[in-house]
């Protein structure tokens, strides 16, 4: 799945939480997390524990 980056970093910075706090949250990996965000591809499963991080629609993380 293609990942809006700028998306997560919204809500991120809305939450006041850093990578470390949200892959915690997320149940992910820190290095997944990166990945994730810099490469902006995953599998639908790790977008879904993203989305589900940070209280919010998978659909809302994905890029149009």
């Amino acid at each position: 799945m293609k990942i809006d980056k700028k998306a997560i970093e919204c809500e991120k910075a809305r939450q006041g939480l850093n990578n470390t706090q949200l892959s915690e949250k997320a149940g992910l990996p820190l290095g997944t997390l990166q990945n994730v965000l810099n490469r902006r591809k995953c599998l639908p499963v790790t977008a879904g524990k993203i989305a589900k991080a940070l209280n919010v629609d998978v659909t809302e993380l994905l890029e149009d």
